[in-house]
C-alpha cells in the first residue's frame, strides 16, 4: 500500500496530502476549507487531548464550555483582537431559510435577519471575559483556571488537512488573576505544559521563545511559543500561551476589589493547541512506507499477525495470539489481533506500517512449536525472533525505547538542521537551498523583520528563552543586535 506514496524527496507536499488521505486520516468535505476527521485519525486527536487533558488538570485547570456564537459588538471592544481576526470571520446574518417561490430549492428568509449580527468563534476571549464579569467581584473569586475543549472557524482561502482548515478543534484556556505576576507565571507554566507534551508525548523537541511584537496573538501584550522542526526544513508552531494583561478586563470592564479594598482590573492569560498537532506528528516523524507513530499516542500499540496456510493452522496460531494479546493487555498495552482471512500477511504488514503501528508480532507454524514469536518495530524496521517468556515485559520496555529513539532522531535532526549565521548571503544561501532554524542577529526593528520576511518568506519564529546576550550587528541592516532570534520559513 505504502508504494502510492509520493516520495518525501520528490514533493514533500504531495507525501504530506497522500499519507493523510492513504492512512485514513482525514479527508476534503464537501465544505470548501473543511475536513472530515476519520475514525483513526480522530483516535490520535483523542490521544492528544487525553495526555494534555490529564496534565491542565494537574496544574489545577477545570473544563468548561462557551457558546459558538459571539455577538459581533464584543469584537469591538478589544480593537487590536478585532483587527487580527476581522479577515477570517465567518458571520451568521438569519436564523431562517424558506421555500423558493419558485420551487426552486430554499433561499434565506429576509424577515429572520438578526437584530445583531454573531460571529463564529474564531477564539473565545471576548465571550468568556463577558461571563467572567459576572463571576469576579473580588480577589477570593481568583484565580480563574478554565479550559474549553472545543471548534473554531477562521476563514482560510489556502488550506491543508490538519495544518490549515477553516474549521478545526481545539483547546483554548482562560484565566484571570490578582496579579500581573501571578499571570505572568501562568503563561510561562502553560508554555513549558505545551513543550513537555511535544517532547515526552509526541517525541518533538521544541524550542521555546517569545514571539516578536509583530506575531504576537492579536490582543496580546507577549506571546510566548514553542517551535518544532519538520523534515523538510520548515517550522511549525506547535503552541503559544499568550500574556493578555489587563486588555480584555479593561474592554469588558473586569473588576476586582483587592485585599487592600482597592478596586482593580484582572489580568489575564489564554493558551491554546489544536489540531494541526496531528499534523506536525505526521511531518516530524513519518517516511515513505507511511506514518510513523510514538507509542505513547499510536491508538494500536501493537498489532498481531497470524502466518497460515490452512484453517487448523489458524485456529492453533488464534489460540497463542489471543493468549499473548490479553497478557499484553493485562499490561496496559494497546493491542490488536488481525486475524482476517481474505488478506494476505504482506498486505497487513504494509497496512500497518502504513498507519504507524510502533510494533508488529508475527507468528506462525513454527513459532507455535518453538514458542517464539517475531518483532517488527516500525521506527527501524528492524525483526527479530524472540520467546514468548516475558514478552508483555520486553515489548513495555520495547516501546519505551522506540518513544526514546524517535525523540533521539528527531533531536539529531534539528541539530544537523540549525544554523548560526552572522551574514545576510549566508542567510540567503542556506533558506534557499536547504531550509532549517537560523540563529542569527536581528536589530529589533519591524521594519527589517518584515522587509526579511517580504524577500525570503522566512519569519522570526521567536526570540529563545534560553538565547544569551551577546554582541552582534542585524544581519540585514547592519546595525547593533545584543541577542540572536531563531528564523525559519514557516507552515
Amino acid at each position: 500500500m505504502a508504494k502510492f506514496l509520493t516520495d518525501r524527496e520528490d514533493n514533500y507536499a504531495q507525501w504530506y496530502n497522500d499519507l493523510v488521505i492513504k492512512a485514513d486520516l482525514a479527508e476534503n468535505s464537501a465544505v470548501r476549507g473543511c475536513m472530515v476527521i476519520k475514525p483513526y485519525g480522530y483516535a490520535i486527536w483523542e490521544n492528544i487531548q487525553a495526555g494534555l487533558d490529564r496534565m491542565f488538570k494537574a496544574t489545577g485547570h477545570v473544563n468548561a464550555y462557551f457558546p459558538l456564537f459571539i455577538p459581533k459588538s464584543f469584537f469591538s471592544r478589544e480593537a487590536a483582537h478585532v483587527e487580527g481576526f476581522a479577515k477570517e470571520c465567518a458571520v451568521v446574518t438569519h436564523y431562517r431559510l424558506k421555500n423558493d417561490e419558485n420551487g426552486k430549492g430554499v433561499v434565506v428568509d429576509p424577515s429572520a435577519k438578526l437584530e445583531e449580527e454573531l460571529i463564529i468563534r474564531p477564539t473565545s476571549e471576548t465571550i468568556i471575559w463577558n461571563s467572567y464579569k459576572n463571576w469576579i467581584q473580588s480577589y477570593r473569586d481568583l484565580p480563574i483556571l478554565i479550559n474549553q475543549w472545543a471548534n473554531v472557524v477562521r476563514w482560510e482561502m489556502r488550506t491543508r488537512l490538519f495544518l490549515r482548515t477553516s474549521e478545526f478543534l481545539w483547546q483554548e484556556g482562560h484565566t484571570a488573576h490578582a496579579t500581573s505576576q501571578e499571570a505572568v507565571e501562568e503563561t510561562e507554566r502553560m508554555i513549558n505544559v505545551y513543550a513537555d507534551f511535544a517532547e515526552k508525548y509526541m517525541a518533538l523537541p521544541v524550542i521555546r521563545g517569545y514571539k516578536t511584537e509583530n506575531e504576537r496573538f492579536a490582543g496580546a501584550i507577549d506571546t510566548y511559543t514553542i517551535e518544532a522542526l519538520m523534515q523538510d526544513g520548515k517550522a511549525l508552531q506547535a503552541g503559544t500561551s499568550h500574556f493578555l494583561g489587563q486588555n480584555f478586563a479593561k474592554a469588558f470592564d473586569v473588576q476586582f476589589t483587592d485585599k487592600t479594598g482597592k478596586l482593580d482590573y484582572v489580568w489575564a492569560t489564554s493558551w491554546g493547541v489544536s489540531t494541526r498537532m496531528v499534523g506536525a506528528l505526521i511531518m516530524a516523524h513519518s517516511d515513505n512506507k507511511g506514518l510513523v507513530l510514538p507509542p505513547r499516542l499510536a491508538p494500536t500499540q501493537i498489532v498481531i499477525v497470524p502466518i497460515f496456510k490452512t484453517e487448523e493452522q489458524l485456529q492453533l496460531i488464534s489460540a497463542k495470539a489471543r493468549t499473548i494479546m490479553a497478557s499484553l493487555q493485562q499490561a496496559g498495552i494497546s493491542v490488536k489481533f488481525d486475524d482476517r482471512d481474505n488478506l494476505k500477511p504482506g498486505f497487513k504488514f504494509a497496512d500497518y506500517e502504513l498507519k504507524g503501528v510502533p510494533v508488529r508480532i508475527a507468528i506462525g507454524p513454527r513459532d507455535i512449536e518453538n514458542n517464539t514469536v517475531e518483532i517488527a518495530r516500525r521506527d527501524t524496521l528492524e525483526k527479530e525472533t524472540v520467546s514468548t517468556e516475558g514478552l508483555p515485559e520486553r515489548i513495555k520496555d520495547l516501546l519505551e525505547e522506540i518513544q526514546a529513539n524517535m525523540f533521539k532522531k528527531a533531536l539529531k535532526f534539528r541539530a544537523d538542521n540549525t544554523f548560526r549565521i552572522d551574514t545576510w548571503n549566508e542567510f540567503l544561501e542556506i533558506i534557499e537551498k536547504q531550509g532549517g532554524f537560523i540563529l542569527a542577529h536581528w536589530d529589533g526593528t519591524a521594519e527589517t523583520e518584515e522587509k526579511i520576511k517580504e524577500e525570503t518568506k522566512a519569519t522570526i519564529r521567536c526570540i529563545p528563552f534560553d538565547s544569551p546576550e551577546e554582541e552582534g550587528r542585524c544581519i540585514y541592516s547592519g546595525k547593533p543586535s545584543k541577542k540572536r532570534v531563531l528564523f525559519a520559513r514557516s507552515y
